[in-house]
């Protein structure tokens, strides 16, 4: 199976995507059809073997609309607010003549006697018609796909439109033959001002619907706009600048002060200070020097550098994150699915509604203008344009705000699972810990702190065990030089032993130690206990078997991770931290981060495991992992969430991606996943009440009691705004703040 993305064109409401979801999905080795309205996309998982993109083309192209590669249609900037705005213009120009023409006498505004509809109805009917006919054909797209769609039996919004004005117009046409017969009382009842209206009026909640569904996408925008057009790179002797489609795996870059990087690479020549907060969060320049690796769209704040491009195009990083994002964006949440269920029904049985109204009021003896009236607004009124915007849109700002935030939620799914997590568990090593091992404490008898280092790190330049590289690594920090090793043992579980300027050195645990008959005072031992109390692991060294004092090593907790616990804790979210380290180490370390829960000893096999225990009592459950023994449960849990610092099969592994290695964000994502489910269900909320109110004043409620009726032209401006409305509520979500 393979997935296939594709832009569609001709969509104007949420029939239409459900249209060109049942088509595509009847084909044979289609597995699933999604479209994404808001977005105007389509993602489709087939068997090529089966069906071939042109099938694809050719029966969505039958059913009335376009579909373009997702590959083509990236990188052209198409704007698609000009053509609308246009059209809108033009429209208006028509419109007011026609409304002055139409109404003028009634408002008291003197009218021409050759236009004048009681001198000359005949010319004033004409004059109407014309105004009317380029309004139409302005908006000849409603008629094309409309009357399209209801010939074959699935209706969308342009079919609503297009009835509602040829029944206006219609009417109008009628009207000008009886003038024309001398009846000349149609000429107060002609309806073609409502039908030019009306369509300007939708064109009108088109452009500003345009306009919102750009701002939905300014996250993706500004990604967009990290990557530099164009690379400088070095062929033989001198060098060149090409577009940066053009740079290739291999290719020699240069990259000056205050430039930006094009593509992702390994330094070769030269050092700099990269900004790479776009992607890590970090606000302090990366020192860089030869062999280190550079990512696209940073920025070289100091320096000069040459470079060898690795990932270059769709592999780099900020590629990646484009596409993750693009793939939310244009995914569905399960919310979704109630909306896409009432729409298919919606516009059929919208036309049935506004038959029986006026087939209603003309049996209760009302005239044929009455129930035109009726049956034109009930059309108008009741488009589904606002509930196929309820969600989508929602997810695109969201996931949209989300990148923004260094949050890469995957897929709308995942935006509204989020939102009802209860529990949360964190692996510990790399995720509630910085994940490397570092000195904490010195306490030399003897001699002084740097004279102890110098001779532990001397001593553990052979050995390669992450504690002995931690002590070898802080002693280089503190600028010691190290001495040379003439004879070095590891002895597995204990420690080591080694000779420096003929001085026996012995470097491990309390047991060895004592198996070597060193005498270890009762003070130090106090203090070693209360280390290894702190989640730190003591070790013992004798100098010519005389004890010279202990370092303590720890894989120090990460700066933000007790304020991240607590966050949690106050959003009444439980915690748990899931480690193969013993149980001392592993409470001593959720002690000082505040986590609720610890399941230590835990085996890399067994965290799956674990996490399905917590499922089994009832729990939405969270996993936070950073590498590839955390894969198998962050599948496991409801959500998984991955350290952007972690492995690759980590970060596929995930659902949520924390790009800046936070903890903090963990709460970021759940907040967001909380005000995006909040915001789509106040749009849905509108979008229905809006229908179910509408639609019964349409049909002529109010004026059975006694009430006014509704004018065709203020359904049409009350539609056109109910998506609006919903869009800009949806907007609001660009102003969420962790």
């Amino acid at each position: 199976m393979k997935i296939k993305a594709f832009k569609v064109e001709g969509m104007t409401c949420s029939a239409c995507a459900n249209r060109v979801e049942r088509v595509t999905k009847k084909l044979d080795g289609v597995q699933s059809s999604v479209v994404n309205f808001a977005a105007e996309t389509l993602t489709i998982t087939l068997d090529e073997n089966l069906v071939q993109t042109n099938s694809i083309k050719t029966i969505v192209a039958a059913a009335g609309y376009k579909l373009i590669n997702l590959e083509d249609a990236q990188g052209k900037t198409i704007d698609k607010v000009k053509p609308i705005r246009q059209r809108l213009l033009f429209s208006i120009i028509f419109v007011i003549p026609l409304l002055f023409v139409s109404m003028g006498h009634m408002l008291g505004f003197p009218l021409p006697e050759s236009i004048n509809p009681m001198i000359s109805p005949v010319p004033f009917a004409f004059l109407q018609l014309l105004l009317t006919l380029p309004i139409m054909a302005l908006g000849y797209k409603y008629y094309t796909i409309g009357l399209k769609n209801m010939v074959s039996l699935n209706p969308n919004m342009d079919s609503l439109i297009a009835v509602s004005t040829l029944a206006a117009i219609g009417y109008g046409c009628f009207g000008i033959l009886k003038i024309l017969q001398g009846e000349v009382e149609y000429v107060m009842h002609l309806y073609f001002e409502s039908a030019g209206t009306i369509l300007t009026l939708i064109t009108f909640g088109k452009y500003l619907e345009a306009v919102s569904k750009g701002k939905t996408s300014l996250a993706m925008q500004s990604l967009m706009k990290l990557v530099p057009k164009t690379a400088v790179i070095f062929q033989s002797t001198s060098e060149k600048t090409i577009p940066i489609d053009e740079v290739k795996v291999g290719d020699i870059v240069i990259v000056r002060s205050g430039e930006k990087l094009p593509v992702d690479g390994e330094i070769i020549e030269g050092s700099a200070a990269i900004d790479e907060s776009m992607l890590t969060g970090e606000s302090i320049p990366a020192a860089k020097n030869i062999g280190d690796t550079v990512i696209g769209a940073s920025i070289n704040k100091t320096g000069f550098i040459k470079y060898r491009a690795t990932k270059v195009g769709k592999d780099t990083a900020v590629a990646r994150i484009l596409k993750l994002v693009e793939d939310a964006q244009g995914s569905k949440a399960p919310i979704a699915k109630l909306a896409d269920t009432i729409s298919a029904y919606f516009v059929p049985i919208v036309m049935i509604l506004a038959l029986i109204a006026a087939s209603a009021w003309l049996l209760a003896g009302e005239s044929t203008i009455f129930a035109l009236t009726i049956f034109i607004a009930v059309l108008v009124i009741a488009c589904p344009c606002a509930l196929g915007l309820a969600t989508p849109t929602a997810i695109m700002v969201g996931t949209g705000k989300g990148a923004e935030n260094g949050v890469l939620i995957k897929s709308g799914e995942a935006l509204e699972t989020a939102h009802a997590i209860q529990t949360i568990v964190f692996d510990k090593t790399g995720t509630i810990t910085s994940g490397t091992p570092t000195v904490t404490d010195i306490q030399p008898i003897g001699m002084t702190e740097d004279f102890l280092l110098t001779f532990a790190a001397s001593a553990e330049q052979g050995s390669e065990h992450p504690l002995g590289m931690a002590i070898v690594q802080y002693a280089k920090s503190q600028d010691l030089t190290l001495k040379k090793l003439s004879a070095f043992k590891t002895i597995p579980g204990y420690g080591i032993e080694a000779t420096i300027d003929k001085h026996y050195i012995l470097l491990g645990n309390q047991p060895w130690l004592y198996e070597k008959n060193i005498t270890i005072p009762e003070d130090v031992i106090k203090t070693a206990e209360t280390l290894a109390d702190n989640g730190k692991t003591p070790m013992y060294i004798a100098i010519d078997n005389e004890f010279k004092g202990l370092i303590a090593v720890a894989d120090v907790i990460k700066p933000t991770s007790k304020a991240a616990i607590e966050k949690l804790h106050s959003m009444h979210i439980k915690t748990a931290m899931i480690t193969g380290d013993n149980k001392k180490t592993a409470e001593a370390i959720a002690r000082q981060v505040g986590i609720d829960t610890v399941f230590a000893d835990v085996l890399p096999a067994d965290k799956a495991n674990t996490v399905k225990n917590l499922q089994a009592l009832g729990q939405k459950v969270a996993m936070v992992g950073d590498g590839i023994n955390d894969a198998p449960a962050l599948v496991q849990a409801d959500i998984g969430i991955a350290i952007g610092s972690g492995t690759d099969v980590a970060i596929e592994s995930a659902n949520i991606i924390l790009m800046h290695s936070d903890l903090m964000d963990v709460a970021t994502a759940i907040k967001l996943s909380q005000a995006t489910m909040k915001n789509i269900k106040e749009n849905l909320f509108w979008a229905f009440a809006y229908n179910i109110l509408g639609i019964p004043v349409a049909m002529g409620i109010l004026h059975v009691f006694g009430g006014p009726l509704l004018n065709p032209m203020i359904a049409a401006a009350a539609m056109s705004l109910s998506s609006v409305s919903v869009l800009a509520n949806a907007l609001r979500l660009r102003n969420f703040h962790a």
